[in-house]
Parts: structure tokens; C-alpha cells; sequence
């Protein structure tokens, strides 16, 4: 009964926030172009879905191919970072400025680089979703219990051995961790990158119809595109996590029920 009604309560908390801003809207009778009612966003999102799935498509691709490049090369850097402190200490600080830097100020210079538009909105969402990954990941390695490692090399374990048994087990919970939080970057990033290149065209993903909604005022529409887009990270990041609870459920405390 505990868990029905803790799932319950934020569907009921949002049917009744979703019941006031109908109620408001239609009191005060706020124009559409300030501020449409649900309803309202609804039916548009009914009768312009074909076209905003087929953009939220293209968008889902970028963050997709960014997602698993930030994850491979995340992942390659944090080992290659965690086998020497000094190595360690000279990569570090670039992928902090690729961090830092917004991606907003670098965008029209990759876009310009790049041999097309996708590999520059790819290589934008990229930059976003890439430091979570390798701080996580470098986190992991590093949390592995010094007393074991003491053991591992007291046994002639190698580096490889080392890093397969020991450092990549201890590293996994908190890789995943940084993996959730790049996924919901990634289509972050994809969405800033098509602001910033303003492509237009049939190959256009979600965020171009946000900006051709706002400036055609078609504020009904561009509210629907953000549901799809809410919908889509919040499906990614429930993806992310299911597959985290799936690799962690029978021995990481973070994926054990309480049984207190």
C-alpha cells in the first residue's frame, strides 16, 4: 500500500497543478499566445504529433550518438587518467575547460569545422555530456579499497588483472551514476546546438520547431514540442536507471531494497 500510494502522489500532484493551470487560464481568459491551457496543448500535440515526433526523432539521434561518444571516450580517458597520477594531472584540466566553457560561445566555430551539420551538433552535445562520465569514472576507479589493492599487487596481480577485478567493479556504481547524469546533458546539449546552428529544412530536429513556434507565435505548439521533450529526458533517464538497478540489484547497496 506504501509503494501504490508513493507512486501515486506525483501523478496526483500533477493532475492537480495541470487542473489549476487550466482553471487560471480559463478565469482570467489569458490569451493562447501568453499562455495556453493543457488542454489546449494537448489538442495541438494531437494534431501536430506526426510532424513534432519526426522532429523529436532527429533530435534523439544527436543525443544518442553523443551520449555513446561521451561514454567511450569518457571512459577510455578516465582509465588512461587513473594509471599515473602525473598523467592523471596533465589531462585533467582540459576536461575541465571543456567543461567550463559554454558550449553556446564554441558551437558556431565547431559548426563552421565540421564537414556537416549533424557531426557538429553530435560533437556540441558531446561537449556537454562528456566531463560527467570521466569525473564519475575517474572517481570510481580511485574509490577501489587501498588494503585490496595492497593485496592484489602482494599476489603479483598485473595492472590489467588489477583494473578487470578490482578497479572496474569498484568504479561501476559510480560510472553509472555519471552516465545518468550525461544522458539527460546529452539531449541538453543536442537541443542547444540546433538553437545555435538554426538549421532549417526537413532534417530539423525539435529544438528548430521550438524557435519557428516563438517566432510565429504559435505558442500552443512550441509548449507541445516541450512536453516531448520533458517526455524524452525523463524517459531517458529512467532508462538509464533501470539499467543501473540491472547491473547493481544483487550486490551494490545503492540497488538494495531496504529490508529494515
Amino acid at each position: 500500500m506504501r509503494a501504490l500510494l508513493d507512486r501515486l502522489a506525483p501523478l496526483a500532484l500533477g493532475l492537480i497543478g495541470l487542473a489549476l493551470w487550466e482553471g487560471l487560464t480559463r478565469h482570467y481568459a489569458v490569451p493562447v499566445y501568453v499562455l495556453p491551457g493543457p488542454l489546449l496543448i494537448a489538442q495541438t500535440l494531437w494534431q501536430d504529433g506526426a510532424s513534432l515526433l519526426g522532429a523529436l526523432w532527429i533530435t534523439l539521434r544527436i543525443t544518442a550518438l553523443a551520449l555513446l561518444a561521451a561514454t567511450l571516450g569518457g571512459v577510455l580517458l578516465a582509465v588512461v587518467m587513473a594509471q599515473s597520477r602525473l598523467v592523471e594531472r596533465s589531462l585533467f584540466p582540459y576536461a575541465v575547460i571543456a567543461q567550463v566553457t559554454p558550449v553556446v560561445a564554441i558551437a558556431p566555430l565547431i559548426i563552421i569545422w565540421a564537414d556537416n551539420t549533424t557531426l557538429a551538433l553530435v560533437i556540441c552535445a558531446w561537449i556537454v555530456a562528456f566531463f560527467p562520465i570521466v569525473a564519475a569514472t575517474m572517481t570510481g576507479l580511485n574509490a577501489a579499497e587501498k588494503n585490496l589493492r595492497d593485496l592484489f599487487r602482494l599476489y603479483g596481480a598485473g595492472r590489467w588483472q588489477t583494473l578487470q577485478l578490482l578497479r572496474a567493479p569498484a568504479a561501476l556504481p559510480y560510472f553509472l551514476t555519471g552516465l545518468r547524469v550525461s544522458g539527460g546533458l546529452s539531449l541538453v546539449g543536442a537541443v542547444v546546438a540546433e538553437f545555435v546552428a538554426g538549421t532549417g529544412g526537413a532534417e530539423t530536429g525539435l529544438a528548430f520547431r521550438i524557435l519557428e513556434s516563438g517566432y510565429r507565435l504559435q505558442i500552443p505548439r512550441l509548449f507541445a514540442a516541450l512536453v516531448l521533450l520533458a517526455a524524452a529526458g525523463i524517459a531517458i533517464y529512467v532508462a538509464l536507471d533501470l539499467l543501473s538497478r540491472l547491473l547493481l540489484r544483487r550486490w551494490h547497496d545503492s540497488a538494495l531494497k531496504d529490508r529494515g
